[in-house]
């Protein structure tokens, strides 16, 4: 993240330096001070962010750092300090000096960005976003999530909050997304995302899939997501040469000894995110065009657990269906009618049950296995 806008602050007197100016800013900046004064002090400092000496001056600042970070987040000052340290950390010559003068800085924003009722944690992670990209305070930053209590570190915080729609309810959470990005830079963070055991990279893929106008991009040459949801989908299968050139290249002639993802739940996460790119109409057609289908229903033939077979059956209902009616064509804006929902959630229950009495039936059909005896003697 670039900048946060910088507004015109209270000038100081002619004759203070500016070291001078920033020391008689602090007692402005307590907790008790006068909302008034407090406000026109964090005005100023916001100002002196806009240029680079203002930088420069503020990041060897501890005390002021601090105040900044623990304004009251009702106050009406607490953005402007908020912006004031995304302006700070947009500066990568700045970032030594900020975690020499405040070793904790990267831990407070941390807590602001994952606190749910923080409503200035989007101006948290973008601080956050800005201050990892280069390599130290990215390691920083890394140690300061691995000082959380193993049972529930920072880093599976951070993934929960980022593919948590409304994590925070007063605040979005978008630069989680590049913050989790650049921590990627570091081993210990990539063998987290990477353990199949918590699936966190399919989960991050799949909160991204939310943001819809972005679909066209994410499915575009610039990303190309869909083979990468697909693949872990794939099996052996064997398609006709017409079939085979209707799959992206990654997907075409695939070894015999392909296996599909063993987890179910990653499973359903790739088939979510999926469907969540099928929420417009040219989505919708990107997804039909690389030949999703073909995946899809060969994976609803193998399906073992009967909630991912359902949420493919859907996915596939939706990409061979007639398209919506006009005004509708975005699932992801339509409001369902509440009484249809519940038809709807009657209908699952009841296509659930009659699974349920199909397997119970093939179990008592089934023929008892031979056991080969002892002969008595």
């Amino acid at each position: 993240m670039g900048e946060a806008g910088a507004g015109a602050g209270a000038p100081g007197g002619p004759e203070a330096s500016p070291e001078a100016e920033v020391v008689k800013l602090l007692p402005f900046l307590a907790p008790g001070a006068r909302a008034d004064l407090q406000a026109a002090a964090v005005r100023h400092v916001l100002a002196l962010t806009g240029s680079g000496p203002g930088r420069a001056l503020l990041a060897g600042q501890e005390a002021l750092l601090q105040a900044l970070v623990e304004l009251a987040p009702a106050s009406p000052p607490a953005r402007d300090a908020a912006r004031a340290l995304v302006n700070l950390a947009a500066d990568p010559a700045l970032h030594e000096t900020l975690l020499a003068a405040d070793p904790g800085l990267p831990a407070r924003l941390l807590g602001r960005a994952l606190d749910p009722q923080w409503p200035w944690a989007e101006e948290a992670a973008a601080a956050l976003a800005n201050l990892s990209r280069e390599p130290g305070p990215c390691a920083e930053l890394m140690a300061a999530l691995a000082a959380a209590e193993p049972a529930d570190s920072g880093l599976e915080r951070l993934v929960r909050a980022l593919c948590t729609p409304g994590y925070n309810a007063r605040a979005p959470l978008h630069y989680l997304a590049p913050l989790l990005s650049n921590l990627s830079q570091r081993p210990a963070a990539r063998a987290f995302l990477l353990d199949p055991d918590r699936g966190g990279v399919v989960g991050t893929l799949r909160n991204c899939c939310f943001e819809h106008r972005h679909h066209e991009w994410l499915l575009g040459p610039e990303v190309d997501i869909l083979p990468f949801l697909l693949l872990p989908l794939a099996g052996p299968e064997d398609f006709s040469e017409e079939e085979m050139e209707r799959l992206p290249v990654d997907l075409q002639y695939l070894p015999p000894d392909k296996q599909r993802e063993p987890d179910a739940d990653i499973r359903k996460m790739l088939v979510e995110a999926i469907m969540l790119l099928t929420a417009t109409a040219p989505g919708r057609q990107q997804v039909r065009d690389q030949g999703a289908y073909l995946i899809l229903r060969e994976l609803h033939s193998w399906e073992p657990e009967p909630d991912v077979r359902a949420a493919c059956e859907k996915l596939i209902q939706v990409l061979i269906g007639d398209e919506p009616e006009p005004g509708m064509e975005n699932l992801l804006e339509v409001q369902v009618p509440e009484d249809v929902e519940q038809q709807l959630q009657q209908l699952d229950c009841q296509e659930q049950e009659q699974l349920e009495r199909e397997q119970e039936r093939e179990l008592e059909l089934a023929p008892e296995p031979w056991v080969e005896r002892a002969t008595p003697t």
